[in-house]
């Protein structure tokens, strides 16, 4: 099997992509700290999906919400680091474990930095104690399958392919993120802002293992 390229992003477009990540989840945690026009939207839409969830939904979204939990992608990444090993491509192992249980150590550490209560419901589904502001499971999401869609960009060069993998990882980060709003346990915003931070850091990984292969050849983007 061929030596997979580790993925190389050129300095302006990485800067841009961190960047407006970064700016997304800033609007998103100014919006909260200030109780802006999102987070007082974010009730009623929490209402919305608990009043209208019905049995199937609840049921796709149980399955989805297991696949992406912390355990969920721990062990789709250690699936995935198997592979790799057995595939001859260990070069991206580092990679790996700074985007995806790097990822996940960073949703843990910005909760605790803003320990935003989760929606809270009569006949609630599912309750945690933890807190809510980023959703860990989007952000599991976001982590797992930016850097899937890294190792199949490496591998597959056609263009239609290559947009068919970013539409599945894209359903794949929504359907999460809907997920956690069906069963009750996070909002919109931490939703979205889970989003942007996972996909910010999947950003700010390539790049900071860019600068540490720099005698590796550049590839074509």
């Amino acid at each position: 099997m061929r030596t997979l390229p580790l993925p190389r992003l050129r300095a302006p477009i990485a800067f841009a992509w961190v960047a407006a990540c970064l700016a997304a989840f800033a609007e998103l945690a100014s919006d909260l700290r200030w109780h802006g026009p999102l987070t007082r939207a974010d009730i009623p839409i929490s209402l919305w999906f608990h009043v209208h969830a019905q049995p199937a939904f609840t049921t796709l979204a149980t399955a989805v919400s297991h696949l992406h939990s912390t355990l969920g992608i721990c062990l789709l990444a250690l699936a995935a680091a198997a592979a790799l090993v057995a595939c001859r491509q260990r070069e991206w192992l580092p990679l790996l474990a700074l985007c995806v249980p790097g990822g996940l150590l960073l949703n843990g550490l910005v909760k605790q930095l803003f320990q935003r209560t989760r929606p809270s419901f009569d006949s609630a589904t599912v309750t945690l104690a933890s807190y809510s502001f980023p959703s860990g499971h989007t952000a599991g999401a976001t982590v797992w399958w930016g850097f899937v869609l890294l190792l199949w960009f490496a591998w597959e060069r056609r263009p239609g392919r290559r947009a068919a993998a970013c539409v599945l990882a894209a359903a794949m980060i929504v359907l999460t993120g809907w997920s956690r709003m069906v069963l009750g346990l996070h909002y919109l915003s931490d939703v979205l802002a889970a989003a942007a931070q996972g996909a910010g850091w999947v950003g700010l990984c390539v790049a900071a293992w860019q600068l540490t292969t720099r005698s590796r050849p550049e590839q074509a983007r």
